[in-house]
């Protein structure tokens, strides 16, 4: 009898045991799935964003905490969004195609107006070239997949060069701007603020910028199953970036001021960068997925991705119980 009672009562030890275990797990994944992880850029309004610490003050009201990480590019951003190491980040144009080609569960949440004058083709204040033709046959350095991905192939079309006209250097920021200076490059597609202190520090010389080209807008992306397990504190987010933006808008000063030390740049430098940039973050509307598709198709037509592609197919709805953002 008490060998019985004995079993009995490490039977019901074990499983007070299994439970309490199940239990902390559960409370463990639950305090796990209470974080939003985000990552951004050496630019934009995201910078300001994570220094005023507004966000993490609203998100605590809904009991999520916030987690930050820099990315050198788009590319290397949506990788990272792909793989589930973040749920929200902001990259150009062209990323979220390559990355949706990658099969990339992501969304298109919001854009910013364009920003054409916030990418260039750059050559060294010293090149004999000064021309988009003379680029025939050109070593020229980009980050694979980025926005000015697509300036690029839009420049070289203006002047009836296609991309297998010229020899691409895939190469991110840091890695391009050393090579520039080397000169083991004849030029370099870049974007702000690495464009802005290409033109200051190295009086690098813009051969073509996005105008007349490209939008150039910058959009916010969003994991799939974050965006739709979480709705409202995405729109709390977008909410978040576009207050900061009509603030940069009207405090262009102020947020170079603010900006400048967090990117370990010169205010002269830092106040171009903020004033080519677009403020306002909006919902993504037609002609947006439209112009996005017109990307996307280029892009396949180039074979630079694999399949052609439904821009639609990833563009957030909110639910209606979610406040809609100002067009």
């Amino acid at each position: 009898m008490r060998t019985n009672t004995l079993r009995r009562g490490l039977v019901a030890l074990l499983a007070a045991a299994i439970s309490f275990g199940a239990i902390t797990q559960v409370q463990a994944q639950s305090k796990q799935d209470k974080v939003l992880r985000i990552g951004y850029q050496k630019y934009g309004t995201l910078v300001l964003l994570k220094a005023r610490g507004t966000l993490e003050t609203q998100l605590a009201k809904q009991g999520f905490e916030v987690r930050w990480t820099e990315f050198p590019g788009g590319p290397q951003l949506l990788e990272g969004l792909n793989v589930g190491s973040i749920d929200f980040g902001v990259t150009g144009e062209t990323p979220p195609v390559f990355a949706q080609a990658a099969a990339a569960d992501l969304l298109y949440v919001a854009h910013e107006p364009p920003a054409p004058s916030g990418e260039a083709i750059l050559v060294p204040k010293d090149s004999p070239i000064r021309s988009l033709s003379e680029l025939k046959g050109k070593k020229i350095a980009l980050n694979k997949g980025s926005n000015v991905h697509y300036l690029l192939v839009r420049a070289l079309e203006s002047v009836g060069l296609k991309y297998g006209n010229i020899r691409p250097i895939y190469l991110p920021p840091s890695d391009a701007r050393a090579a520039f200076e080397r000169g083991s490059v004849d030029a370099w597609v870049i974007w702000d603020p690495f464009q802005a202190a290409a033109e200051e520090q190295l009086q690098a010389r813009t051969l073509r910028d996005g105008q007349g080209l490209v939008s150039n807008h910058q959009f916010y992306l969003a994991a799939r199953p974050f965006a739709e397990d979480h709705p409202k504190v995405i729109s709390t987010l977008i909410d978040e970036i576009r207050d900061i933006g009509h603030w940069v808008e009207n405090n262009v000063e102020d947020a170079t001021a603010q900006v400048a030390p967090l990117l370990g740049l010169s205010s002269e430098i830092t106040r171009k960068a903020v004033i080519r940039q677009g403020y306002g973050a909006k919902p993504i509307t037609p002609a947006v997925v439209r112009a996005q598709q017109e990307i996307a198709d280029t892009f396949a037509a180039l074979r630079l991705i694999p399949k052609k592609l439904a821009i639609s197919d990833v563009i957030w709805t909110p639910p209606k119980t979610i406040a809609q953002y100002p067009e």
